[in-house]
């Protein structure tokens, strides 16, 4: 199976004050398409860096970094823009829904960067919602979904345009036991009915064990999660 995600030596540092904080220290990571992995690990230990450089928001100090067969640390920033749009899905914690618009033109906004016309965006919008369960809510705005259903609005913009890979940054953890239990199940039917490619990250053990592999990040170290986080 080929690698959507190949990673080598990854190394990542910010500049705080005077002091240079390093984040990630010489990561190596393979994620197989049709992979659901899950990154945990402790606030400060680099998981939400290393999400960051997959989804292409952010650069390397130093390493290789190829996604979807393209070497993102060599691309321009234009072209990097053009490459982020076309291949990665992004799901957030907060949904990042713009509240005047409804469910069907917030999924629609990632295809305002594309050259489909107004008709075939509207059928990749209907699709994407149908396959999340919000055919019926379409033309409702945020503020009259329910939080799991803003969350799956969000998951139709991540889905519409058909990315390589979905990047998930604790996509229930503003939700409840039983919404999140469907969210992670919606992204179980996505990986596995699907073929979708995720990364995501979490504090939850119950959210982790929904992937099909777990791993653990701390100081900027990847390795496997210890046997309790992994349970």
């Amino acid at each position: 199976m080929p690698s959507t995600v190949s990673i080598k030596g990854l190394t990542k540092a910010y500049v705080r004050g005077r002091q240079r904080v390093e984040v990630l220290r010489g990561i190596d990571l393979e994620v197989e398409q049709g992979e659901f992995l899950a990154l945990m690990g402790p606030s400060g230990s680099g998981k939400t860096t290393l999400l960051n450089l997959i989804g292409g928001l952010d650069r390397p100090d130093r390493g290789e970094i190829i996604v979807a067969g393209e070497r993102l640390d060599a691309l321009s920033p234009g072209k990097l823009t053009k490459w982020r749009a076309r291949h990665v899905g992004f799901i957030f914690q907060f949904y990042n829904l713009l509240p005047v618009l409804t469910a069907e033109r917030n999924v629609e906004v990632p295809l305002l960067l594309t050259n489909l016309s107004a008709k075939e965006r509207q059928r990749n919008v209907s699709a994407a919602l149908t396959l999340v369960g919000l055919a019926d809510r379409a033309k409702h705005k945020p503020a009259e979904l329910s939080g799991g259903q803003q969350q799956r609005v969000a998951i139709a913009r991540a889905l519409v345009s058909d990315p390589s890979v979905l990047v998930c940054d604790e996509p229930t953890g503003d939700l409840d036991r039983e919404t999140s239990d469907a969210i992670l199940g919606l992204l179980q039917l996505l990986n596995r009915m699907h073929g979708k490619t995720i990364v995501m990250v979490t504090h939850d053990p119950r959210a982790a064990g929904r992937a099909s592999r777990r791993l653990y990040v701390d100081k900027g170290v990847l390795g496997r999660a210890p046997a309790e986080e992994a349970a």
